[in-house]
């Protein structure tokens, strides 16, 4: 038997053999190294506003160059996203592949439409960092900006990488449960660890997607924003209503339950929106 390498990018840590790919379905034992299988495979890129990211207090106005890859290391069964978050290399036909350099031209040419950068989104970046860090650190040096989407659902040390390059994150913080991550196949501390971090060299703003038994207690929320606002109450939070997507099929979050959401974390937070209300 083969040996295995463990893969450093996520709490998962799968183990892999020569050739094997990861849970989040974009990262393989190449040589007995891990490595993106994603990198420079675009399953997506389009000019984007700004608030789409969504980031309500960066460069409000403004656009960005947005592009997505394939994969993710969560396994929400609401996501947004999942016909390329879910999916493998294998479920396409039409990647498109651009190397770093090749994206900042791209990222350039629109400059005169309005766009500031690239913003690494769609499903889960991370799972491709290596691409994110490269591409990134170009853009850096260019001059324009960098926007990573991501779930943090990723460990320091990958964090570190990308981190001097990166000028604006949204996070999504899934829930406040431990018990509620584990059912995504995610870790709530990883994640809480991730935005602490991040706070301290980005600007940085949380969505929290409010899904019917997942995430819509009031007593959740409360501790969720007291959390935030224990490093900044600055910090502005997204608070996005739910709908039927994927594998879930509960009704639609009820809108004066994300008024009252809203209310119960503006007691701690000084910039609390609602979204897809």
């Amino acid at each position: 038997m083969s040996e295995t390498s463990v893969c450093p990018v996520c709490p998962h840590h799968c183990r892999l053999f020569e050739g094997s790919i990861g849970l989040c379905r974009a990262r393989i034992n190449r040589d007995g190294k891990i490595v993106g299988s994603n990198y420079g495979k675009l399953t997506s890129i389009a000019l984007d506003p700004i608030e789409k990211k969504p980031l309500a207090f960066f460069h409000p106005g403004s656009m960005i160059l947005s592009v997505g890859s394939y994969g993710c290391n969560l396994s929400c069964p609401f996501c947004q996203n999942y016909d390329i978050a879910a999916a493998g290399e294998q479920h396409f036909t039409d990647l498109r592949s651009v190397a770093p350099e090749k994206l900042l031209e791209i990222a350039k040419d629109t400059i005169s439409e309005g766009n500031i950068g690239i913003a690494y989104t769609y499903n889960e970046a991370l799972v491709g960092y290596e691409f994110v860090r490269d591409t990134a650190k170009l853009v850096h040096e260019a001059g324009m900006l960098n926007v990573l989407v991501t779930n943090g659902n990723a460990c320091l040390p990958i964090l570190e990488e990308i981190l001097p390059y990166i000028d604006a994150m949204n996070i999504d913080l899934k829930c406040f449960t431990g018990e509620g991550y584990r059912k995504l196949g995610g870790d709530l501390d990883t994640v809480m660890d991730f935005i602490k971090a991040s706070y301290q060299q980005s600007h940085v703003e949380i969505t929290s997607l409010i899904v019917p038994g997942l995430n819509d207690s009031l007593d959740d929320m409360e501790k969720e924003a007291a959390w935030i606002a224990s490093l900044d109450p600055d910090i502005p939070l997204h608070i996005t209503r739910y709908f039927p997507r994927y594998k879930y099929r509960e009704a639609p979050t009820d809108i004066n339950l994300m008024k009252e959401l809203k209310a119960v974390a503006g007691k701690y937070l000084n910039r609390v929106l609602l979204g897809n209300v």
